[in-house]
């Protein structure tokens, strides 16, 4: 550091002085922050709320775990092998490909069932003009050279923006009670309530691969046009639809907390 410039030095400290400033701003805010986690205490803690339920919204890229199981096992591989293979590549490509197919079209049983029936007729056809097995040695014949530092790359990238999603949700949620919803989008008060009887709540589980992982969408309709629709990527979706369905069953009535006169 004896040789840097004073441009450098500056540079070099400037995220750790940005970290120092978050941090301090972190904590002049702590009363007034409200993330997720603050909001379940209040609702565990409120004697008139027997049955409440905290959402947030994931980001559609967490799909990709597939691929980021895949690229972190074929990094580890690299580094365990002198020479990796093109295979791999090639098969972490394959599994990108159907993920982002996934993704991009939003396949569900019926599109999955509809894609085994063509191939099931790309290979019968294949077979009867003779060319399955000029095509299987194509299939093998195809190679991606990638090293480990490319697929651990991938991962991180992919990782990152699932963290990034994680991370929203602690100041972007939806709380459900039986009387009313809290809408937050922010870190301190700035949530909005709204009664059961203006909105309307539902679950999808449709998409085939968001529900392998355990995934599914909640869904919040309002009877205010001027509202736009709420619809979350919602983690343990099994569960949660459980206890919305619990939740939308029940009414509470809230006590008189008045003091006697």
């Amino acid at each position: 550091m004896g040789d840097w410039t004073s441009t450098q030095t500056i540079i070099f400290f400037a995220p750790f002085a940005l970290v120092l400033l978050g941090l301090f701003i972190g904590f002049l805010m702590r009363r007034s922050i409200r993330t997720r986690f603050r909001m379940e205490r209040q609702l565990h803690d409120d004697p008139d709320i027997s049955e409440w339920l905290v959402v947030f919204g994931w980001t559609r890229k967490i799909i990709y775990l597939p691929v980021i199981i895949v690229s972190l096992l074929f990094f580890i591989m690299s580094l365990l092998i002198d020479q990796p293979s093109g295979a791999m590549g090639a098969i972490w490509l394959g599994v990108f490909l159907v993920n982002f197919m996934i993704e991009e079209y939003d396949a569900g049983i019926k599109e999955l069932l509809l894609l085994v029936l063509g191939l099931g007729g790309l290979v019968l056809w294949l077979s009867y003009l003779g060319w399955l097995d000029d095509f299987w040695g194509f299939l093998g014949c195809i190679s991606a050279d990638m090293n480990g530092v490319a697929y651990l790359i991938f991962a991180l990238i992919f990782m990152i923006a699932i963290t990034v999603s994680w991370i929203r949700g602690l100041f972007h949620y939806v709380a459900f009670t039986p009387n009313y919803i809290n809408i937050q989008r922010g870190p301190t008060e700035s949530g909005q309530q709204i009664g059961r009887e203006e909105i309307n709540t539902f679950v999808d589980t449709e998409d085939l691969l968001e529900r392998m992982l355990g995934f599914g969408r909640v869904s919040v309709t309002f009877r205010d046009a001027r509202m736009n629709d709420i619809r979350l990527l919602v983690w343990g979706i099994g569960k949660k639809s459980r206890k919305l369905e619990s939740i939308r069953g029940a009414i509470v009535v809230e006590r008189n907390k008045a003091e006697p006169i």
